[in-house]
């Protein structure tokens, strides 16, 4: 497949606005509409994007791991997000855990949070996972 030189120039600018834009949804998640699945979306959106114009050998050596790697640590970063509130504080698995401290730019941090981030590396590792494997079968 060839690709032009404008889709190869583009998508190299492209790759980080729309990772720091899947970041962006991603921390909005808890307050506002986004979060960690249409964040974890977007970035595999800019991958894909990275791959159709530049290759997918140059995208994974980009990436520097295989993205199925992702799945099993964005699931064990929601378990124990939905675990804490269980282990130390006697409540309900799953029991919303706030800071009393606002953090600049991201307000209160809470258990949501880690959450999104959980979601956000398994969509992540799901969508680069299904797409690459169909684009070296094809």
């Amino acid at each position: 497949m060839r690709t032009t030189i404008i889709l190869k120039t583009a998508s190299n600018y492209l790759l980080p606005v729309l990772l720091l834009f899947s970041v962006f949804i991603l921390l909005r998640g808890h307050y506002l509409p986004g979060g960690g699945f249409v964040g974890g979306l977007v970035a595999a959106i800019a991958f894909i994007l990275h791959s159709f114009a530049n290759g997918l050998k140059k995208t994974k050596e980009l990436l520097m791991m295989h993205p199925g790697y992702l799945i099993p640590t964005g699931l064990a970063i929601s378990f124990l997000s939905g675990l804490v509130p269980v282990a130390l504080f006697d409540l309900p698995f799953m029991t919303g855990l706030w800071s009393h401290d606002p953090v600049a730019i991201l307000g209160n941090i809470g258990s949501a949070l880690f959450f999104d981030i959980g979601v956000y590396l398994v969509v992540v590792g799901v969508t680069l996972t299904i797409i690459f494997t169909i684009s070296e079968s094809a």
